[in-house]
């Protein structure tokens, strides 16, 4: 069988799908961006028919690119943004509403009302979650009940509902599986980690029918085939992860103790914490990291909701830079005597702080602030927001998390100023591999792996490469002057701290 292996990732602003060969190295690619609407303030959809139209472009672009046909493809691979979510009708595949964005806070006000009932420990003891806006339950809830006959539908049999990956597999494989994996199911708010199910009990609070959603599979499992009609042949699907999931399986973060972090939208730092379940004490969430031949591998993560959409923000919203990669050359051109903070709480606060109600805010502006301290303060405030997770990491799981390297990988990391902030903020070495695809390589070792046309994860660990480690720089009290800036403008942006 041949080694080509057919990666799809589709994020938050755009699709990919990449063409790897039997060496797993690219050989073929397609991208394509799709609107973001906001239809109310706080409120991130997508509509579903554009996602799906990127996704067959994409393929067939990348399978152009790559010289090949959808016959010499082993099978397919499918990593996605994970808490976004759509309804549709079982029948016809048409999306009831507009896909609702894992950054949409819509739900702010319903998550207030179960916490007032006292149940966010019910659903962080059976999910490892957090009741946030965030996550894909309470967006489901809205959907029955907010859009006209949905609920009446749903309880009729009519609709599926899923997250992206079920949503893609559903029109893939013509209708013919409502599957998901582990690791989405594991972001909904009605998944119980430790028993792998659906829970019954979370699924009443939230008024979720069980009819409406997935088959939960391994990450690499049997999702189906695709039709034959779509790119020319029918391709197994055989692996499915979460985006974050798929970055950490695809840094070879195999072993307890190993640590990624993505910047793309946003900023997701992952620590193996193996067979253990971490139960949070510091606000982080605790998750699946993969699910491999019915064995769970767990881990904690922060989420960082905004990191490379504040660089958007420079270029979209300020008009100061004309690309992204801009950002890093005007930074290094800010004035250094000036401590200009940006807490970006566009659409809230996360990890750790999980703060719905704040907003963006920016700190210490003198008459001499221009585009290149709002640049600088913009990148610093990633590298703030990282050092706040892996300290809650390590007040965890203090056995395991004392991390000595960060493997990272997505769009901003080709920034060298950015990653040298990093080190210096971590006060820790920074690796950046030679592959930076890691999110659609994760994909794509599932799927190859369970083809048996790629090796298994210990052959994948050693093909790791490290193209340059960024070593920390900044001297320890200069360090720890700017941390202490960083944390009086987190807190005077708190919207606990702006009601006191």
């Amino acid at each position: 069988m041949s080694g080509f292996v057919l990666s799809i990732d589709q994020g938050t602003t755009s699709t990919r799908a990449i063409v790897f060969d039997g060496k797993m190295r690219a050989v073929g690619t397609g991208q394509q961006e799709f609107p973001q609407h906001y239809p109310a303030s706080g409120w991130v959809e997508h509509d579903p028919e554009d996602i799906w139209t990127s996704v067959v472009a994409t393929v067939k672009a990348a399978l152009g690119d790559a010289g090949l046909e959808a016959k010499d493809i082993a099978a397919i691979g499918i990593t996605n943004q994970r808490e976004t979510v759509v309804m549709w009708d079982r029948e016809t595949g048409r999306a009831v509403h507009n896909a609702i964005v894992w950054q949409d806070r819509r739900t702010a006000a319903l998550c207030e009302k179960l916490k007032g009932e006292g149940l966010e420990e019910t659903f962080t003891e059976k999910t490892g979650l957090l009741l946030d806006p965030y996550f894909s339950g309470t967006k489901f809830s809205w959907l029955l009940d907010n859009v006209e006959g949905v609920r009446e539908r749903a309880e009729q049999g009519q609709l599926l509902a899923g997250t992206i990956d079920s949503f893609l597999i559903w029109r893939l494989t013509g209708g013919r599986t409502h599957v998901t994996d582990a690791t989405n199911a594991s972001r909904t708010l009605l998944f119980n980690i430790e028993k792998n199910a659906w829970d019954e009990e979370l699924l009443s609070i939230l008024g979720v029918p069980r009819a409406l959603l997935a088959e939960v599979k391994d990450t690499a499992d049997d999702f189906g085939v695709t039709e034959k009609a779509l790119f020319g042949a029918e391709i197994p699907i055989l692996g499915v992860a979460g985006d974050q999931q798929a970055a950490t399986i695809g840094q070879a973060c195999f072993a307890p103790g190993m640590l990624k972090s993505t910047y793309g939208t946003g900023c997701f730092a992952v620590l193996n914490t193996g067979e253990t379940l971490v139960r949070s004490k510091n606000r982080l969430l605790s998750t699946i990291a993969y699910r491999l031949d019915g064995k769970t591998t767990y881990a904690l993560e922060g989420s960082i909701f905004v990191a490379g959409a504040a660089v958007q923000w420079l270029r979209d919203g300020l008009q100061i830079i004309g690309k992204a990669a801009d950002s890093g050359v005007l930074a290094e051109k800010a004035d250094a005597a000036q401590d200009v903070y940006l807490v970006p709480a566009f659409v809230g606060l996360g990890a750790p702080y999980w703060d719905a109600g704040a907003r963006g805010a920016i700190f210490g502006l003198t008459r001499n602030t221009g585009p290149a301290e709002f640049a600088r303060a913009t990148l610093e405030s990633v590298a703030f927001q990282t050092r706040d997770l892996l300290e809650a990491m390590r007040r965890d799981w203090p056995d395991g998390a004392e991390t000595k390297v960060l493997r990272v990988d997505g769009g901003m990391v080709a920034s060298d100023w950015t990653m040298q902030c990093l080190a210096d903020i971590l006060d820790a070495p920074v690796d950046r591999p030679t592959v930076l695809e890691t999110t659609a390589l994760g994909a794509a070792w599932l799927a190859g792996s369970r083809a048996c046309v790629w090796p298994g994860a210990d052959e994948f660990a050693q093909s790791w490469a490290l193209e340059r480690q960024f070593t920390p720089r900044m001297g320890e009290e200069e360090r720890a002057r700017r941390l202490k800036g960083w944390r009086d403008a987190v807190r005077r942006t708190l919207t606990s701290a702006v009601t006191d």
